[in-house]
């Protein structure tokens, strides 16, 4: 499913027109598919009192549009309009002819008559504002939308936005202070950046896609995209029948140290869980007692110490030879940041120009950081996971401006890099070296606890051991990570979860999705 920005959705409408889609005929669509997912949503309409708030544009049109069919369909439905629409205007005749009650911003009684309809309405449909509207609002539709969130603030309002909440930015995510909450957003035909970039993502509630008309084959060209279970599904490995573990690959682990023993022992188990068929982890001679009693399917590479605990960077050997039969390497969970850890870092990647697919976490991620053009010393085949604190230090940018534009500047860096690029955080990105970009569509406050990134980070590295490439093993991984999360969340709650309780979870994560029945993550739904 694309994603699509304010510009690229006026180019898909146009396009539309030139194939003989004209606007009139997308606005019926879409005011009818409204319509119908109001419906839907609400679980029926008879007796239902519903407030459309109608802007002058074409988002108040398709506002007019779903209001006569709730009207037909037994809803009580009235109209608030912030400017007079043009007596020419269709779909304000059609609402006129059935005696929709209106109210028109600006004449004597009606802030009073507004203020009456609130107080006793359920359901408030905001069709003010769509991908248009860039300044701030004012006058009429900023008093409205006032009223609508002090209603709501009370528990008595449910609110349908009209492709995008009235005073978020499409683009960016930025709101508004009169930003009306939504609890869903009927966003028509694609859904737009701004959904998944906070502040804004905090006020769209549920998102449902709702299908237009456009073609698709229209789209074909937009590199932004959401992560669906259709696409998660096709970036899972097969598991033939007639298989033994070598067929499901080796990941080769390189992580641990004395204040970070957890991370190796989440990201092998992930790694495991995921399917891979053999995981082995080097990791500090003295540690490997303690993980061994923790999993005890994974094999090991003790490694020598500078200190207890601590790698030394003479394990180059014992590592490079293991390199030979591994199908996947993860370098960096939980491996510390010392002098010696640093320098075994960059002997590995600087000890062979054919390193397997190659996924980097964490200290790694830092350690590469300290060196000037550090993607210059990566094989060309790899997968960087940082969150923003880390993305900040490979980039020289601030968590701020990472966080106010996530899609454009994990895509500007994996084409830099030319690399795979997983920007953590809510709404991960995966943005590959040729433009692309995947947006997971997940927001889970349970995931933001220590250990979820190594469960991450083994789950692509295992992934990518049964043979999917790069790029597909970390859509998967993200997307199988989040509905992994969104499973615990529906039986923990969003608070106390544990990144291990994400690992027993995985395999049926990944069954479900397989046989089709994983609908989606987080806010979206379909129409």
């Amino acid at each position: 499913m694309k994603v699509v920005t304010s510009g690229q959705m006026r180019d898909l409408e146009q396009h539309a027109a030139a194939a003989g889609l004209p606007s009139e005929v997308l606005m019926d669509n879409a005011g009818l598919a409204i319509a119908r997912a109001v419906k839907r949503l609400l679980g029926g309409l008879a007796g239902r009192r519903i407030l459309t708030l109608v802007g002058p544009g074409n988002n108040g049109g398709d506002g007019l549009v779903a209001a006569r069919h709730l009207h037909d369909w037994g809803a009580d439905v009235h109209l608030y309009l912030v400017k007079a629409r043009e007596d020419s205007d269709v779909n304000y005749r059609l609402a006129q002819k059935r005696g929709i009650h209106t109210i028109l911003a600006g004449h004597s009684d009606s802030q009073a008559a507004v203020d009456s309809l609130l107080a006793s309405t359920e359901v408030v449909l905001d069709a003010l504002f769509g991908t248009g509207k860039t300044r701030p609002l004012k006058g009429a539709s900023e008093e409205v939308l006032l009223k609508a969130r002090e209603k709501k603030r009370d528990g008595n309002l449910r609110v349908f936005a009209v492709d995008l909440p009235s005073g978020l930015d499409a683009d960016t995510g930025a709101v508004d202070v009169a930003c009306l909450p939504a609890d869903f957003t009927i966003t028509l035909a694609y859904p737009k950046p701004g959904l998944f970039s906070f502040p804004g993502a905090a006020m769209v509630g549920r998102i449902v896609v709702a299908d237009i008309g456009i073609p698709p084959g229209l789209a074909e060209d937009i590199l932004t995209e959401l992560i669906t279970a259709d696409k998660a599904r096709s970036c899972v490995p097969e598991r033939p029948w007639d298989a033994n573990k070598g067929t499901f690959g080796r990941v080769l682990v390189v992580g641990g140290s004395a204040n970070y023993i957890g991370a190796a022992y989440l990201a092998c188990a992930a790694a495991a869980r995921v399917g891979a068929g053999l995981v082995t982890l080097a990791v500090a001679r003295s540690l490997q007692h303690v993980l061994a009693s923790k999993i005890a399917e994974v094999t090991y590479i003790p490694l020598p110490e500078s200190e207890p605990g601590i790698v030394a960077a003479d394990g180059l050997e014992a590592v490079r030879a293991s390199l030979i039969n591994c199908d996947a390497l993860l370098l960096g969970c939980g491996l510390g940041q010392s002098p010696s850890a640093a320098e075994l870092v960059r002997s590995v990647l600087r000890s062979s120009a054919d390193l397997p697919p190659l996924i980097l976490d964490a200290d790694a991620l830092n350690i590469l950081a300290k060196s000037p053009k550090w993607w210059q010393d990566l094989p060309c085949d790899a997968v960087l996971t940082p969150h923003p604190g880390e993305m900040a230090r490979l980039t020289g940018l601030s968590v701020e401006e990472i966080e106010s534009r996530r899609v454009s500047v994990a895509r500007e860096a994996a084409h830099s890099w030319q690399k795979t690029v997983v920007l953590k955080g809510a709404y991960t990105i995966v943005a590959a070296p040729d433009g692309r970009a995947s947006i997971n569509p997940a927001a889970n406050p349970g995931l933001a606890t220590a250990g979820t990134g190594d469960v991450l980070a083994g789950a692509i590295a295992g992934l990518a051991a049964q043979g999917r490439n790069l790029l597909d093993a970390a859509v998967a991984g993200v997307y199988i990570h989040g509905q992994a999360g969104e499973v615990v969340r529906e039986r923990l709650g969003d608070a106390g979860m544990l990144a291990s309780d994400l690992l027993p979870v995985l395999p049926g994560v990944i069954g479900r999705l397989r046989k089709g029945r994983v609908d989606g993550a987080g806010p979206m739904g379909g129409q």
